[in-house]
């Protein structure tokens, strides 16, 4: 009886929840469940191509490229067959790719119910279900010859887990993949695979006699094993995350690559590999909101603090450079060579959600806005069919979008990435709700076990106009606490790295029923307290004008330019739009921009609408006695995540505004 009660509480666990327990974080996130983004508006636009052509065409990538046949090959050594003659291929971490297209693909299942689906993923799981070793040790690489594994996965296991075997990491992606599979089909199938390998985990690794004590090499699982425990209850999988985590710095591998160059709790500095970074910093936020571990967040703002203020791409973007994937020095923030991996953006975003629920401060909402829309976004194509996997700020024209990688991370990672984005909207804690992003979608939440129903109509991030109405209500006087964005309070990052250079003063207003509402705001919110009844209509309004930013002059790549913007969107100038060479031309003192509705027209001939920027600039040359002239252009600019999709050519983000920063064609 008592482990039937245990399990009924565990299923009702999980299903009110697909990230953290209400135990966890003072501030709740809604499931991305409870959030139903409108078809035809931004968000609605990005998921609907993730659920008709990125995990469609993931699936069949993981088909063509050899993914599933990993599992096979393993399934056949399980099976009692000679598999001496095999040699694995690829990368010990192309398991993942199965998994993470497969945790998409399950948040698309919850909302867009498809039997075809359904059934394709239960035949994928059945072939991964036989590969997993009788101990619960699942990880193709070496159980298909173990006589003979990858060559980065050791004789052993977790030989080479630090230096780059990836078992670990494997068990993170799946575990997270496997919780969404759960609740979007209430089948333990995938769920059941991977607590059997967690559970391989917490024996053979740790600092016990007779265990591995190793660290993960590329982190995640820290943040899985996490999950795992507010899911189950059972301490042992956060006993384990900690474990991972305090041990950083204390094995074999001390190297800054993967952060392992000192305990987690004396970092100040993001350095290394800046998705493993990110995917720690993330890990650290949920165990210390488990544990009260107060040292581990310390540590974490401190490290935010120096990213925000001496590593962040006016983007959201992070590492600056390609040896390693790497953070740069501080305001080592290069442009054209900028690195910017879809997946360290994609960290970003989970870091700053993390913050903003322990610490409830609007600034990390400005940041993971900020990456949302520009370094996040510019990963995938509008139609969801092709991918970078660094972001750089400026090209020459060798940057192009590609329909798949040999290192498949940031396709499969989008894949996951974008069906969760409803997931980030509102949040809530005791009697107030947050409202963090804004975009057209119906939100059913829980305020103290009671239904809210809010609805928001807006065409942002175009327009600065929000309808946010009251559809149902039976929890009676509540909060609601609007963000204002930080762009809107002439703040484009929460720090110096970035200040607005124009005279500009944009403001907001806030209407409850036509009646203004007036306050000081707190923590960056305007916050409505009132018995909210059905048909409550708040009406927010910001103003959304063109913006010129400057960067810290520290920051000598960016000295003598400026970069524009438009409410959370970053704009860029692009070769088709532009007929003279962008790297010669000088911007006005005090520009003055014009908007319009405009339709990019992809190669393949589709059209998606943008607001685009025009405004004069002059172009610099020398004339045919050498000397300098100048001829009066209009430079026209879109939104940077729709760069690249009219073929590969010259974008600028950083445009000189100084003789100094203009490079004159031919001279």
């Amino acid at each position: 009886m008592k482990r039937l009660a245990l399990l009924i509480i565990f299923n009702l666990q999980f299903s009110i929840s697909n990230w953290v327990s209400a135990q966890s974080y003072p501030i709740q996130p809604v499931p991305f469940t409870s959030v139903n983004i409108e078809q035809g508006t931004f968000w609605g636009q990005r998921v609907a191509a993730a659920r008709t052509v990125t995990v469609p065409l993931a699936f069949s990538k993981c088909e063509s490229e050899g993914r599933y046949n990993n599992f096979v090959l393993a399934a056949r050594k399980m099976n009692g067959e000679d598999t001496k003659g095999i040699k694995p291929s690829g990368f010990p971490f192309d398991d993942t790719d199965v998994y993470k297209t497969i945790e998409g693909a399950s948040y698309l299942l919850q909302t867009y119910p498809d039997k075809k689906l359904k059934l394709y993923m239960d035949s994928v799981l059945a072939i991964v279900a036989k590969a997993q070793e009788p101990d619960g040790y699942l990880y193709t690489a070496r159980t298909m010859n173990p006589e003979n594994p990858h060559d980065w996965s050791g004789m052993k296991r977790w030989e080479k887990e630090e230096d780059g075997s990836h078992e670990l990491y494997n068990l993170g992606h799946m575990v997270e993949a496997a919780i969404a599979h759960y609740q979007a089909t209430g089948e333990r199938t995938f769920l059941d695979i991977a607590i059997r390998y967690a559970d391989c985990v917490c024996r053979e690794v740790g600092p016990n006699p007779g265990q591995a004590c190793v660290v993960p090499g590329h982190q995640i699982p820290e943040m899985a094993l996490a999950k795992l425990y507010t899911i189950t209850g059972d301490k042992k999988y956060l006993d384990e995350a900690k474990f991972l985590l305090d041990y950083r710095g204390k094995t074999t591998i001390i190297h800054e690559y993967s952060q392992a160059h000192k305990p987690v709790v004396e970092q100040d500095e993001a350095v290394g590999h800046a998705v493993r970074a990110t995917y720690m910093y993330s890990g650290i936020a949920d165990v210390a909101a488990l544990t009260g571990d107060t040292a581990y967040i310390r540590a974490i703002d401190r490290i935010w603090e120096n990213i925000v203020g001496k590593k962040l791409y006016i983007t959201g973007g992070i590492g600056a450079t390609n040896q390693g994937e790497a953070f740069g020095r501080n305001y080592e923030l290069p442009n054209m060579s900028a690195y910017c991996e879809t997946c360290a953006a994609i960290g970003n975003v989970y870091v700053n959600h993390r913050l903003f629920l322990l610490h409830g401060d609007s600034k990390y909402y400005d940041v993971l806005e900020r990456t949302l829309y520009n370094g996040v976004i510019s990963g995938m194509s509008i139609d969801g069919g092709k991918f970078f996997y660094p972001n750089p700020l400026e090209s020459a024209g060798q940057h192009q979008r590609q329909a798949w990688f040999g290192c498949a991370c940031c396709p499969s990672n989008l894949c996951r990435f974008i069906p969760s984005v409803p997931g980030y909207f509102y949040q809530t804690r005791e009697n107030n709700v947050y409202v963090n992003l804004f975009g057209g979608n119906t939100a059913n939440l829980k305020i103290k076990g009671k239904k809210v129903c809010l609805t928001q109509e807006t065409n942002y991030p175009w327009e600065g106009d929000v309808a946010l109405t009251v559809k149902e209500n039976k929890a009676g006087q509540f909060t609601l606490c609007i963000r204002i964005p930080g762009w809107v309070r002439n703040q484009p990052v929460p720090s110096d790295l970035y200040a607005y250079a124009d005279t500009k003063q944009p403001g907001y207003v806030v209407r409850v029923n036509g009646e203004l509402v007036n306050g000081q705001l707190e923590n960056g919110y305007c916050s409505i307290d009132r018995k909210w009844k059905k048909g409550d209509k708040v009406e927010i309004h910001f103003d959304m004008e063109p913006r010129v930013v400057v960067a810290n002059d520290k920051v000598e790549a960016d000295r003598g330019r400026v970069a524009i913007e438009r409410g959370p969107m970053v704009y860029c100038a692009e070769w088709p739009d532009n007929d003279f060479p962008l790297g010669s031309i000088l911007m006005n003192q005090q520009p003055v921009f014009k908007i319009k509705n405009e339709k990019l027209k992809m190669k393949t001939g589709e059209e998606y609408g943008i607001k685009e920027l025009s405004t004069d600039v002059q172009v610099l040359s020398f004339n045919d006695e050498g000397k300098l002239a100048t001829q009066d252009v209009t430079l026209r600019l879109i939104p940077y995540y729709a760069w690249n999709h009219r073929g590969p050519g010259r974008m600028m983000v950083w445009l000189p505004r100084e003789p100094r920063a203009t490079r004159i064609e031919g001279f």
